[in-house]
This record gives structure tokens, C-alpha cells and sequence, in this order.
């Protein structure tokens, strides 16, 4: 799978204007270079010509460094992260000269302040590609890589980037303890060691109170703590009592990454972005909610930021979409996500509208992914397919009470009507407008954007 490839990423910026970077030197002789994992350890090499190396010679050093066998090469990608834009690079990318860059990048591709972009600078970080298939990721036996794809999960499960229930947070919670302290621990071990590693080591923040605040305390944050302490303690007992003889040292990390292969935007990219919030009160007062767009090989979630939940979740073959560009000033870039939708029983398309300055580079993604996923299937059903028919674990997952079920009901859509009166269904054109790439931009022939 040739990462390279990959659609929506900005061209290979010219050499010349800003300074910056987190690599270090231009200069021909060695320099050294931090590549960061996720978490807080990097690897650190010795790099000759390191304005000129490209990503595709520093994975080599790297996976020579981490001891990652050829079999596990594509699971991993470089990315250029930093708190404002976070952007996989491609094999031939140059980060160095990506880095120089990379105030023009923050420009292009966020809203953020001058003030915020001049102070803002990117780490080279090593982490889970994009593009590797989560079939492939479950047939990897090296416990090394098993346990960085492991720390990457579980860093987005405790920063609620991966919603997930209840029951499923605990578990995963339990296990990272058992794997941290070990399995057979009595009660007031345990109970010692919880309360010494504290609750926001193995719980999402937003659910352990990390987060602070008034209203955490008016919700009796002791009494709550207290609960969720008693439940991952009981998870805990569990996975102790579950076998005599000690785990091999896979098992459990076997067992974390397929509970959140369950979640379905596990191994997305995520972008940020904002939707129209439904018009409120007597005075209809609307706005917009920040959201998180992840986009994976199987299809594209939108997500409360705040709530943690999923707001709308499509698999490809379920959606047309489209990028626009600011018309003028004030305006925004919007990723169009059509699918279909009812209105009072009547069957409707609905068009929901995400600005985002990224929008390109998601429009891009999506191509490159549908792209992908047509070719590997050759017209045979997709894993979520798959999933659903079997009436497996992941259509449990989409009960209504579910943080991961999608709350189209919220959503300020586009329903598209014939002069306001007649419901008129118009069906997408998916796989012969959106998902093919065409001499001319795909364009909605049949969406009549409201104007204002």
C-alpha cells in the first residue's frame, strides 16, 4: 500500500521561506534527530545530510532502532504533529523541509492566530499508518510492535478521541492495569496501587475528573471516583481469576487492540472542524459546535468534542461528498457529507456541512481511501458489512444508548424539497460522480445550496 499516494496532502512546499523546525540543521554533517513515539520516549539517531533525507531513509534507521521486522513495516507512518495540525507524511516527504514550512501549513490548513502559529512547532512522531488495514494489524505476532500500536491506543482512548462506553473504557482500563502491575494482585494491593497511579493512568479523562471544575464537584466527584475505582477493581478481579497459569505477554495487549478494532474509527486521521448547531429558543439562535472528523479506511465519523460521542458515522458506500472553497470573504472551506435521511417517514437526502480549513485535505483522504478499498475488495463486502450481517459485536455497538450510534436527529442537515412543499428523494450518485477520479471536479448537479 503505497502511502505516497495518498491524495490531499499539500504539494511539496519550495524551498525558502521560514526558519523553522524541530530538525535541526541543514548543514551536510551528522546531525541528531529526536523521532518521537507516541507517549513520552523517541528515538534518537545520528543523521548525515538531514536537510535532504527523506522519510522513506529515516524508516529505515528507525525500525532498525526499534527492532520492527519487515512483515510489520507498512503499520507504521511519520507524521509532523503539533497541538494545531497533525499530517502524515508520505515516503518521499522530507521533513526537514517540511518543518521550514511549517508556518505556511498553519496557515493554510487551521484557523489559528498569528500569535498562536509564530509559537507553534512540529515533532517528528512515529506512529500507526493510516493505511494498514486493522485485518493486517491482528495478524502481527512481534511484541514490540504489538505494544507500540498499544500505547498509540491507548493514549487516544485516554484523551477521548476514541469514544466508547462504559463498560468498554472499564475494560480496557483493567487490562492496562494488569499489564502495568501485573495479574493476581489481592484487594488492598490493588486498591494501594490504583489510588497511587490515580484514576486519569488508566480512565479517560472526561470520566475520571481530570478535567477539574465546578461541575465535576456538583456532581460529587468523590462519590463518583469512588464508583469508578470499584469497577475497574471488579474488571481487574476478572482478568486475574480468568486463567491459572500466567498470560503470555501478547495476550492482553492482543486483547486491548481487538476491543478497539470494535470501535470504528479506530486508525483514523483526525481533523477538526465545526457544524451549524439546530436553531434554539424563541429567538432561533443558532451557532456552531466544534467537532472531530476522523476519516479511516472503512469510512468517516463526526464527533463531539465536548460530549464525546459520535454525532454521524457513514461507511463510504453510504455517503457522496464534495469540497468547496470560500466564494468570498467571510466565507468558509466545507466538506459536504450527503447520505440518506428521512423527514416525517419520507425518505430524504440529507447534506450536512463541515467547515473546516481542512477540508481539502479531508476531500482528499476520503478520494484516496474509497480508491483504496475498491481496489483490495473487487466488489466484495467490506469488514463493517461483514460485521453487521453476522449480527456480530459491532451491530451491539450501535444501540441508541451508545456513545458510538450515530445522532442524526441533531444534526442542522440539508433536506433537500421541490419548491418547499413536495419531498422529492434524490438519490446520490456514489460510485460513478464521487468515487471515481474524472478529468473535470465532481460537482452536486442536483444540490441546490441555500443561499445566505
Amino acid at each position: 500500500m503505497e502511502g505516497d499516494e495518498c491524495g490531499g496532502f499539500p504539494p511539496e512546499p519550495s524551498e525558502g521561506s521560514s526558519q523553522r523546525g524541530s530538525v535541526a540543521s541543514s548543514v551536510t554533517r551528522a546531525q541528531d534527530v529526536l523521532v518521537y513515539l507516541v507517549g513520552d520516549s523517541a528515538v534518537h539517531l545520528c543523521v548525515e545530510g538531514v536537510a535532504c533525507v527523506s522519510v522513506q531513509e529515516l524508516g529505515r534507521s528507525v525500525r532498525e532502532a526499534l527492532h520492527i521486522p519487515d512483515s510489520a513495516m507498512d503499520a507504521f507512518a511519520f507524521w509532523l504533529c503539533s497541538p494545531l495540525l497533525e499530517l502524515q507524511l508520505k515516503p518521499k516527504h522530507q521533513p526537514y523541509k517540511l518543518c521550514r514550512q511549517w508556518q505556511d501549513l498553519l496557515y493554510r490548513f487551521t484557523e489559528a492566530s498569528e500569535e498562536d502559529i509564530s509559537q507553534d512547532e512540529p515533532c517528528l512522531q512515529y506512529r500507526r499508518n493510516v493505511f494498514h488495514p486493522k485485518s493486517k494489524e491482528l495478524q502481527i505476532e512481534d511484541e514490540g510492535v504489538l505494544r507500540l500500536l498499544y500505547d498509540e491506543a491507548r493514549v487516544n482512548i485516554l484523551a477521548g478521541r476514541f469514544p466508547c462506553d462504559p463498560e468498554t473504557w472499564t475494560g480496557l482500563g483493567a487490562l492496562s492495569f494488569a499489564m502495568e502491575l501485573g495479574v493476581g494482585l489481592d484487594d488492598q494491593k490493588a486498591t494501594a496501587a490504583l489510588r497511587e497511579k490515580k484514576l486519569i493512568s488508566f480512565l479517560p479523562a472526561h470520566v475520571s475528573g481530570g478535567g477539574g471544575g465546578l461541575f465535576s464537584t456538583l456532581r460529587g466527584k468523590g462519590g463518583r471516583q469512588a464508583g469508578l475505582e470499584h469497577n475497574l477493581l471488579e474488571e481487574y478481579r476478572k482478568i486475574s481469576t480468568l486463567g491459572s497459569t500466567p498470560p503470555e505477554p501478547t495476550q492482553h495487549l492482543r486483547q486491548y487492540l481487538s476491543t478497539c478494532h470494535s470501535l470504528p474509527y479506530y486508525g483514523c486521521a483526525f481533523f477538526s472542524g465545526e457544524i451549524d448547531k439546530p436553531a434554539q429558543g424563541i429567538l432561533h439562535r443558532a451557532g456552531r459546535k466544534a467537532v472531530n472528523v476522523g476519516i479511516s479506511l472503512e469510512g468517516v465519523y463526526v464527533m463531539d468534542i465536548k460530549e464525546k460521542h459520535v454525532l454521524l458515522g457513514l461507511r463510504f458506500s453510504e455517503l457522496s461528498w464534495d469540497h468547496s472553497y470560500p466564494e468570498g470573504e467571510g466565507d468558509s472551506h466545507i466538506l459536504w457529507l450527503e447520505f440518506d435521511g428521512e423527514e416525517a417517514g419520507t425518505p430524504v437526502n440529507k447534506l450536512l456541512k463541515i467547515y473546516s480549513k481542512q477540508a481539502e485535505l479531508m476531500s482528499g483522504l476520503i478520494e484516496f481511501c474509497v480508491e483504496l478499498q475498491s481496489a483490495a475488495e473487487g466488489g466484495a463486502a467490506t469488514e463493517t458489512d461483514n460485521d453487521v450481517r453476522r449480527g456480530g459485536r459491532r451491530g451491539k455497538l450501535r444501540r441508541q444508548s451508545s456513545v458510538v450510534c450515530s445522532r442524526v436527529h441533531t444534526l442542522n442537515t440539508i433536506s433537500y424539497v421541490d419548491n418547499g412543499k413536495e419531498i422529492k428523494r434524490l438519490k446520490p450518485k456514489r460510485a460513478a460522480s464521487f468515487f471515481t477520479r474524472q478529468a473535470q471536479p465532481p460537482t452536486y448537479s442536483s444540490v441546490q445550496v441555500e443561499q445566505g
